[in-house]
């Protein structure tokens, strides 16, 4: 079976054997995944050599042994192993089943939905409160609408003149280009008291988005780093608002851990409530109920035979880069 990969600075096919079924996985053929284009044109830059993509969806072929909540034959959305393949082996809590009504297109954001809905977990929102979300990428973007649909006050920062379109046609009217705007609009909608939470969801380590979030939170706020961004700050103004910052990891509990992803051990769900797979289904429940709108998000459909141009292109044109679908034929 074919696959992508980084090597030299480039993204390249590769060719694996099809992987062996084994117990508390799931051996899925994917129809669609999703790019993170942010994410994985920064591993791609990187230079070492790895697999691409973490969000899929597909037909299961096998399940192995402890698996049972899933068959050969069904829709499955899969998140955290690499992606852009033909097979992939799945762990079992990272499979869910795609409801009826949510077509491959939409599932195939599962992963990138499971991420932003652990943004939101960590920002400890309630009803009501305020969010800024800066960065209106596919994460961005995906994080506003849930929040949006979860009665929260939104407010979008992003320069890309496209990217602000499309949150304000999702009905999400306060988005703006830049920070001095962004605030003053701010300062009107919260009585000059300040943001409640910042999600930083910029994928460049050269930008250091932490003071100019800070400077925008109301007393005690926090900021969540979701992208892969710069993270210094300084103490003076965190310490003059006595702020928090927190990072939000992947998915959710569950992420990285080899006893709930390898060895198929979940937690209660009296001590963790939301693991990375319950915030997958949760995340495909809000497209089942459309709660949240995702298929005017999709930029663009790219056979996998296209995909390691795609990259190509994107690095040249960022402004245009937001859903990006891959479809396997």
């Amino acid at each position: 079976m074919r696959a992508i990969k980084t090597r030299n600075g480039a993204a390249v096919f590769v060719n694996l054997p099809e992987p062996d079924i084994k117990p508390q996985f799931v051996k899925v053929k994917i129809s669609r995944s999703s790019v993170s284009i942010g994410t994985e044109l920064l591993m791609i830059r990187g230079n070492s050599e790895a697999s691409l993509g973490y969000s899929a969806t597909g037909v299961v072929l096998e399940v192995g042994e402890g698996v049972t909540h899933v068959s050969p034959g069904q829709r499955v959305a899969c998140y955290g192993t690499p992606a852009h393949r033909e097979i992939m082996l799945s762990p079992k809590h990272l499979t869910v089943p795609v409801p009826d009504g949510v077509t491959d297109a939409e599932a195939a954001f599962c992963g990138i939905g499971a991420i932003a809905v652990h943004a939101l977990r960590q920002a400890d929102l309630r009803f009501g409160e305020t969010v800024v979300v800066t960065g209106l990428g596919i994460l961005g973007q995906i994080i506003a609408r849930i929040a949006h649909a979860s009665n929260f006050q939104v407010v979008g920062l992003e320069p890309f003149t496209e990217r602000r379109n499309r949150l304000i046609a999702a009905g999400i009217p306060h988005v703006y280009g830049d920070q001095a705007e962004m605030k003053a609009a701010l300062d009107t909608l919260t009585d000059t008291k300040g943001a409640d939470a910042i999600l930083v969801c910029a994928s460049n380590r050269k930008d250091n988005l932490i003071d100019s979030s800070i400077e925008v939170l109301r007393d005690r706020g926090k900021v969540v780093i979701v992208g892969d961004t710069g993270s210094g700050f300084d103490r003076d103004l965190l310490f003059g608002k006595e702020a928090s910052i927190h990072i939000s990891r992947a998915g959710g509990p569950g992420r990285y851990e080899s006893d709930y992803e390898q060895l198929g051990i979940d937690y209660p769900i009296g001590y963790v409530r939301w693991t990375e797979g319950r915030n997958i289904q949760e995340f495909l429940r809000m497209i089942q109920e459309k709660r949240i709108e995702i298929q005017s998000l999709v930029s663009d459909v790219v056979a996998f035979d296209d995909l390691p141009e795609l990259y190509v292109r994107y690095e040249r044109e960022p402004q245009n880069k937001m859903g990006i679908i891959v479809r396997f034929d």
